[in-house]
């Protein structure tokens, strides 16, 4: 715990040296900010890997565990600076060169110090992610081989999760490609009481594979495409516009969200990382995983520990090969499901099947049992799907967030266990269902507004920009407020200002 709350401090202290260190044309670039995820190497702040934290997750997984608990306490001291390059400049440039992709792999100070990062400052986590990849990769490659796209993009599973199928993000993306909600259900993944497919490898894949396909066919250049995975469309379609019409990555760089400027050097850096791990003198950790795993089509309601009993089988061993069952269930009856097993106990499984099913069915499918599941799957699913935060800021009162968002009190306190309609600034409050519908209005979007004559009008609050105020608002960029507004590039903003944001 102490160590935690010391990286915690350590973090936040770089986060503030950075803003300290930065231009104000930068300043006023600021968007969304992840204090934890950003790192000052040599003068620059570049996003972090979220490695750490991916890795973690994998202490539920049975054949890392020893692994990860003999290097659990090797980590380097964040109090030190970046090591030095192991190398020259020229030769990472020319390794990167002489790699044959049709993705553009750029070499500057932000793909260096994501390569250092990889290479030199978590030796062993980058082990440990190289043992995954060799279980792991090889099916990645085939499904985008499947749909005709560069290889290299196996790449991108390393910095979205390193190769953890169960990660978690803050945001609650899940899976090894981190798929959102909303994002999930667009690409065909089911989620349900029972199933979410963003934690199983192979569905989650080809969703990853057909949304880059299309986000490919959106800009035609592979790093935009990149970066969109990452913040979406409509955030790198802003940083074009905002970038005076510009195409390249690197040109609408500044304009991108903040935790996405260092998504495509970690994509660089990771991509460098499978190709030259060798000469870097790492070895992939011993992953000892099965060569070969069957499937059965499931066609009725079957638990893991029916077949754990029957045949053997641990548990452990079910749920890392099926992680996108929920409650240890597969339900074949709503629809056929796959299980797959490793090749040692496919004989088993198919002399016995009818049997597993049969064993302890009145126990395991227990009506009250399924409606609790049901349930709980359901207030999940919910909260996945619609739950919306809002950062209470000093002189806001419950009732006026509540007409924001266009909800009840009652409900803000229901949502957020209130007592009373006391609320401290600076917390965050749960605003609900109801506020996702209504924060795509550009009228209603972050923040609150007030109408004068034909206008919506911002007020402008302490620390905003305009540019952190075009991003709270829907069809609305830095240009458009500069010109409805008759500001120029030298025009200064302050708080208590009215800022016209559009008509309503």
């Amino acid at each position: 715990m102490m160590k935690q709350l010391a990286l915690l401090i350590f973090f936040a202290v770089l986060t503030l040296c950075g803003r300290a260190q930065t231009n104000p044309t930068e300043t006023l670039e600021d968007t969304t900010i992840n204090p934890g995820r950003t790192i000052i190497v040599n003068g620059d702040e570049i996003l972090e890997p979220d490695v750490d934290d991916n890795l973690d997750n994998l202490l539920s997984i049975w054949y890392l565990q020893r692994a990860l608990r003999d290097t659990a306490d090797t980590d380097y001291n964040l109090d030190q600076d970046v090591p030095i390059a192991d190398l020259p400049d020229s030769i990472y440039i020319e390794r990167l060169k002489t790699m044959p992709t049709p993705i553009d792999l750029p070499y500057n100070h932000l793909v260096r110090n994501s390569i250092i990062y990889y290479t030199q400052r978590i030796p062993e986590k980058s082990e440990m992610i190289l043992g995954l990849a060799q279980y792991y990769l090889p099916m990645v490659e085939e499904i985008l081989d499947m749909y005709d796209m560069p290889l290299e993009l196996r790449a991108m599973a390393i910095i979205e999760s390193a190769l953890n199928p169960r990660a978690v993000s803050r945001a609650k993306a899940k899976g090894m490609w981190q798929f959102m909600y909303r994002t999930a259900l667009l690409y065909n993944l089911k989620i349900n009481s029972y199933v979410d497919e963003r934690l199983d490898p192979v569905a989650a894949t080809h969703a990853a594979a057909r949304y880059m396909k299309d986000l490919y066919g959106i800009f035609g250049d592979w790093s935009l495409a990149i970066a969109a995975y990452n913040c979406g469309a409509g955030n790198v379609n802003k940083a074009i516009r905002r970038s005076g019409g510009k195409r390249s990555y690197w040109d609408i760089y500044p304009y991108l969200p903040r935790e996405t400027r260092g998504y495509v050097p970690n994509f660089v850096a990771a991509c460098y990382l499978l190709e030259y791990y060798k000469q870097h003198r790492l070895q992939p950790k011993s992953v000892c995983m099965p060569a070969q795993i069957d499937t059965f089509q499931v066609t009725k309601m079957l638990h893991f520990e029916q077949v754990s009993e029957v045949i053997g089988i641990s548990i452990d061993e079910l749920r890392d090969f099926n992680p996108q069952y929920l409650h240890d269930i597969v339900p074949g009856t709503s629809a056929p499901y796959i299980l797959n097993i490793p090749y040692e106990y496919t004989a088993q499984f198919a002399e016995k099947e009818q049997d597993i099913y049969g064993y302890k069915d009145s126990i395991y499918f227990n009506p009250n049992i399924i409606q609790h599941i049901a349930r709980r799957g359901a207030t999940a699913i919910a909260g996945d799907r619609s739950q919306l935060t809002h950062r209470i800021r000093p002189g806001e009162t419950l009732g006026a967030i509540a007409l924001q968002y266009g909800v009840k009190v009652s409900d803000l306190k229901y949502w957020n266990n209130l007592r009373s309609e006391r609320i401290i600034a600076g917390k965050k409050l749960i605003v609900g269902s109801a506020a996702v519908k209504k924060q795509r209005k550009p009228a209603a979007t972050a923040t609150a507004t007030a109408p004068s004559g034909s206008y919506i009008i911002h007020t402008v609050k302490s620390g905003e920009s305009l540019f952190s105020i075009a991003e709270r608002y829907d069809n609305i960029t830095y240009y458009d407020l500069m010109k409805l507004n008759n500001y120029t590039k030298k025009s200064k903003i302050y708080p208590g200002d009215k800022i016209k944001i559009g008509k309503l």
